[in-house]
C-alpha cells in the first residue's frame, strides 16, 4: 500500500496546484517514506516544490522530547536553511508571522486514533488559523493503527482543552485526513483543503488491524513504541491522570500499569468478577516492573500488562481497552476506597481541572469509579449511546 507522503511523491500531477505557492511542512519523527526518509528531506529533493518553513508538534519535528509539557524551541534547519517552528514551545497555535511564512501547509502527521493524542488538536489549530489567514491545508493521509473502533464517552461542551480536540469519543476510529473534514465542518471552516488519501489501506483485514504490517514502525512520540501501544492507548492513556504508573521508565510504556501497593492477584479477580465482558480480545499478564524515571522511579511495582500481539488472543472487535482500564480503576477502587487514585497535578497546561476529567472529557469515568454502588452497566449505559452516535457523525467524513 502507499501512504499520501508517497503518493504526493510520486505523482506530479498530485503537486502541480503548488505551482507557484510557498509549501510548508508540519512533521514529527515518524513522518517518514517507506525507505525511512523524513518527509521533510524528501520534499525538499523535488524541484518543484518550493519549501519555507516547516513545524513540528509536541515532542518535536525531528527530536524526541519526553513526557508532557517538555517543551521544543524554534530553530532553523542547518541544511535546508528554512524556519522551524515549533507548535508545543512558546504557542500552541501558529501565529500570524509563522502564517506569513507559507502559502500552503502539507500536515504528515502519524496518529494513534486516540482524542487525547495532541496531533489532532494541532490539526484543528492549523486549520483554524489556515481559514483565519487564507491558506490552504493538505493533509498527507496514513493509517490509524488502532483501526476503526469506537469507544468512549464523547468530549462535553466546555472540557475542550489541549488534550481534547473537540466531542468525539477517546477512540475514534478515524484518519487524520478524515479528522480534518470533521472539524471543517463541527466549525464551520472556510479554507482550502485537500487530503492525499492511501492507496490500499484496510482497516478490517489482519493481522494489522488498521497498520500495515509490512511497514516499519517509527515512534511517532517517545513512548509510542510499537503497534500494541496504539492498541491499548485509548485505555492505558487514563493512567496518566492517576496515581499508578503507565509504564514510562520501562521498555513497555501505556501497555502495563501497577505501582508498589497494590495486589494484582485481587485486582485481576475483581476485574474478571466486575465485568468479565469487557476483559475480551486480549490477554493480561500479572508482572512485576521498576520505572527508571516518572512516577515510582526505583521502586517495584506489582503490575498488570495487556498483550494484543499474539494474533490468536486479541480481538480486533472484541477488544475495548478504554473500558479495561476503567474496569482496573474501579477494582483498585474497591481493594481500598480511600487509595489515592486520582492524581491532582498540572496537566497540559490546565490547572484548575482534574487531568482524570480533561483526559475523558468530563468528569463522568471518574465518578463511576468513585461510587461504590455503580455497576458496569451503569458505564455502559452512558457510554454506548456517545458511541452509536459517534459512529453516525462520522460517516459521512470516512474516506476509506
Amino acid at each position: 500500500m502507499k501512504f499520501g507522503i508517497e503518493r504526493f511523491l510520486e505523482d506530479p500531477v498530485l503537486r502541480a496546484p503548488l505551482a507557484g505557492r510557498r509549501v510548508a511542512l508540519l512533521a514529527h519523527p515518524a513522518s517518514v517514506t517507506r525507505d525511512l526518509t523524513h518527509s521533510l528531506d524528501a520534499l525538499a529533493a523535488l524541484p518543484d516544490v518550493k519549501l519555507s518553513a516547516a513545524f513540528g508538534p509536541q515532542h518535536g519535528l525531528r527530536g524526541d522530547k519526553q513526557d508532557n509539557m517538555v517543551e521544543s524551541p524554534d530553530f532553523t534547519d542547518p541544511v535546508l536553511g528554512i524556519p522551524v517552528f515549533s507548535l508545543y514551545g512558546e504557542v500552541r497555535r501558529p501565529t500570524d508571522a509563522m502564517m506569513d511564512t507559507f502559502d500552503v501547509l502539507l500536515v504528515d502527521l502519524q496518529d494513534l486514533g486516540c482524542r487525547i493524542y495532541t496531533f489532532i488538536t494541532t490539526l484543528r489549530y492549523v486549520l483554524e488559523a489556515a481559514a483565519k489567514h487564507g491558506k490552504a491545508v493538505w493533509v498527507l493521509d496514513r493509517p490509524n493503527p488502532a483501526g476503526r473502533p469506537v469507544e468512549g464517552t464523547l468530549l462535553r461542551e466546555g472540557w475542550e482543552s489541549f488534550v481534547g480536540a473537540g466531542p468525539m469519543p477517546m477512540r475514534h476510529g478515524m484518519t487524520m485526513g478524515e479528522l480534518g473534514h470533521w472539524f471543517i465542518d463541527l466549525l464551520r471552516l472556510d479554507v482550502e483543503y485537500r487530503v492525499i488519501t492511501m492507496d490500499g489501506w484496510r482497516p478490517d483485514e489482519g493481522p494489522g488491524f488498521g497498520w500495515p504490517q509490512e511497514r516499519t514502525w517509527v515512534n511517532p512520540s517517545p513512548n509510542a513504541a510499537n503497534l500494541w501501544m496504539a492498541r491499548a492507548y485509548a485505555g492505558t492513556v487514563m493512567l496518566e491522570g492517576t496515581t499508578l504508573s503507565e509504564g514510562r521508565g520501562t521498555t513497555r510504556p501505556l501497555e502495563l500499569f501497577g505501582a508498589p501497593d497494590i495486589d494484582t492477584t485481587r485486582l485481576l479477580a475483581d476485574m474478571h468478577r466486575i465485568a468479565p465482558q469487557w476483559l475480551a480480545g486480549c490477554r493480561l499478564r500479572a508482572c512485576w516492573f521498576e520505572p527508571t524515571f516518572h512516577k515510582h522511579v526505583g521502586k517495584l511495582c506489582a503490575g498488570v500488562q495487556i498483550h494484543v500481539e499474539d494474533p490468536q488472543h486479541y480481538d480486533y472487535a472484541a477488544f475495548k481497552p478504554w473500558r479495561l482500564q476503567a474496569l482496573a480503576f474501579k477494582a483498585v477502587r474497591e481493594q481500598a476506597f480511600d487509595y489515592p487514585l486520582w492524581r491532582d497535578f498540572p496537566y497540559e497546561y490546565e490547572r484548575d481541572r482534574l487531568a482524570i476529567d480533561l483526559i475523558n472529557g468530563g468528569p463522568a469515568l471518574r465518578e463511576w469509579v468513585d461510587d461504590m454502588n455503580a455497576t458496569a452497566g451503569d458505564l455502559e449505559a452512558v457510554a454506548a449511546p456517545d458511541e452509536a452516535a459517534w459512529i453516525e457523525t462520522r460517516r459521512p467524513f470516512l474516506l476509506y
